[in-house]
């Protein structure tokens, strides 16, 4: 994922003047260096003029990150290659982290409905035919992704 994020800096030199771009790759990085933990607890609210505006779900939280500010603008800059960030601003903002929650867990939820209708599209054959696939992992995804185009093939 880092070679992915490394790569954007040269990708985004046409949008230099687009916060709105810096904007999005911004909050995505945070969303890996943060972790899974601190990313339910603490979420993106916006990017102007490199200084970052974080919103955390309660005052545990910000005594908590507060004093990982300066790793994580490290972090952040590095992962992108670039730097993107050299301030954050903490506020507490519990509703926004509730909708970013929210955001994500009906996001995991269409993403497990259409994981569960690509594999009722999997016939027989198909499951005959990746057989030979000796990787398991690898035959599971090609079985996958043969049921996704099978499922939105017959929408």
């Amino acid at each position: 994922m880092q070679h992915i994020f490394r790569s954007l800096p040269e990708a985004f030199k046409d949008f230099e003047g687009s916060e709105a771009a810096q904007q999005a790759i911004v909050f995505a990085a945070w969303k890996i260096i943060a972790g899974e933990t601190l990313a339910r607890h603490a979420v993106p609210v916006r990017l102007n003029k490199k200084k970052l505006v974080i919103a955390v779900s309660s005052d545990v939280w910000l005594k908590q990150i507060k004093d990982l500010s300066a790793q994580m603008i490290f972090k952040l800059n590095t992962s992108l290659g670039a730097s993107f960030v050299n301030f954050i601003q903490f506020c507490i903002d519990a509703k926004a982290v509730d909708i970013e929650r929210n955001k994500a867990v009906l996001s995991k939820i269409e993403e497990a409905e259409l994981k569960a209708a690509a594999l009722r599209e999997i016939t027989p054959e198909l499951r005959r035919a990746a057989e030979t696939i000796a990787d398991e992992k690898l035959r599971y995804n090609f079985l996958l992704a043969a049921g996704g185009c099978l499922a939105r093939n017959s929408e």
